[in-house]
């Protein structure tokens, strides 16, 4: 369970701090619906009596009410705090320390106990019979259910000509800036959906601005989803908190999901961090190399040449043991024996002797054929070389094909 912030009163939930991570937890009821609040005072009443009407008809008792405000200062908190007694599936949360519609919801469902997670609105304007089927579509088997206004039921109520642009102008920008999230639904900027807890838990999310739903679609490991039509409706009671902000955060959002996305792929086909031990095992192999050279030649008084093959077969021998305990360390547990490490070794001497030529065949090209001076082409192909050491070693040395079963 995340580590929770307690609330100086006893009857509202304590805040959970650190990491959005949404726990797998134990799921003592099949619903948490989670509503963020923000100067809602003239809504919250009639909201909570709505949803629990309605609730309490479709899952009798096999539900929570989850209302997470931000300290509003007209007092919503309060208001739905007055409102726990009569309510037994109510719980309230006030958030003091953090602000944001998404990290609202997240901490709600940190605190929950469903199976099935939900987020509706707090202003009425997601009408709360779309919350029967939605539900129905979790407990058939759907990942995540999603209210649309852009499918067969959906539509929006009196919104102007230029909001209706606006809202798909920036559904077009994410269709153009991160295709594989935005496009697995029809409405990507609804904040009223519900998810299996199984989907998200232990996901590290990491939300921007009030699209909670694209932080889901991008990190969850959401595979069946199905989506339900409902009409958007005007606000009854307050103001819009809907400004430029909120769509500059949402392309921000996405940018940062398409370069998560990316740098995931990139971790997948490139283990950055095997290759960094890698390199620091071949930095600690020069200084092998240099001092047994040294040994070599200046105490036993050999022959340069054979104080070279030498020293660099020793600093081989280094390389293959810290490569083998540390940097493989995984993939040889898998080959356990004598027999095997001997055959890892065997090959990674022999790639390393390769190496060596390729280090001076790519030296000796450059230096003849291009512009670049002896030292630069050496470390050039050092570099080249040891992307190639690394790569090679990675698919021959330690690939795990004889493991017993």
């Amino acid at each position: 369970m995340p580590a929770l912030a307690t609330d100086t009163l006893s009857d509202l939930l304590s805040v959970p701090v650190g990491a959005l991570v949404v726990p797998e937890g134990e799921t003592a009821v099949l619903l948490s619906l989670v509503v963020p609040t923000y100067n809602e005072a003239g809504n919250v009443g009639l909201l909570v009596q709505k949803l629990t009407g309605l609730l309490d008809r479709i899952c009798p008792e096999d539900y929570e009410l989850i209302i997470v405000d931000d300290n509003s200062p007209d007092g919503t908190w309060e208001i739905a705090r007055s409102l726990l007694p009569d309510y037994p599936q109510l719980r309230v949360m006030r958030r003091t320390e953090e602000r944001g519609l998404s990290t609202a919801v997240i901490r709600g469902w940190q605190v929950s106990c469903g199976r099935v997670l939900g987020v509706i609105d707090g202003d009425l304007q997601h009408p709360p019979e779309v919350l029967e089927k939605l539900l129905a579509e979790l407990v058939a088997g759907a990942d995540l259910a999603v209210a649309s206004r852009h499918v067969e039921g959906g539509g929006i109520s009196e919104w102007s000509v230029f909001r209706r642009l606006t809202s798909r102008g920036a559904q077009i920008l994410g269709l153009m800036i991160a295709p594989n999230v935005v496009g697995r639904v029809s409405d990507p900027m609804s904040g009223y959906f519900m998810v299996q807890r199984s989907a998200i838990a232990q996901q590290i999310l990491n939300p921007q601005g009030y699209k909670i739903l694209l932080e889901i679609l991008g990190r969850g490991e959401v595979g069946r989803i199905s989506e339900v039509g409902y009409v958007f409706q005007e606000r009854q009671d307050g103001e819009s908190k809907v400004t430029w902000r909120q769509y500059v955060e949402y392309l921000q959002h996405l940018v940062r999901l398409r370069s998560d996305g990316r740098l995931e792929k990139l971790k997948e086909r490139f283990p950055v961090g095997r290759f960094l031990r890698f390199g620091t095992v071949g930095f600690s192999g020069v200084f092998v190399d240099m001092g047994v050279f040294w040994m070599l030649t200046t105490i036993l008084l050999l022959a340069p040449v054979p104080a070279t093959v030498l020293s660099a077969e020793v600093a081989v021998i280094n390389n293959f043991i810290w490569n083998d305990r540390w940097t493989f360390a995984d993939r040889s547990g898998q080959q356990p024996g004598r027999r095997s490490a001997l055959k890892r070794f065997w090959k990674f001497n022999v790639l390393c002797l390769v190496g060596i030529v390729l280090q001076g065949t790519l030296v000796g090209v450059m230096s003849k054929f291009a512009v670049i001076p002896a030292i630069g082409a050496k470390l050039l192909a050092i570099a080249l070389v040891m992307l190639w050491n690394f790569w090679i070693n990675l698919k021959l040395s330690w690939r795990v094909t004889d493991t017993k079963r």
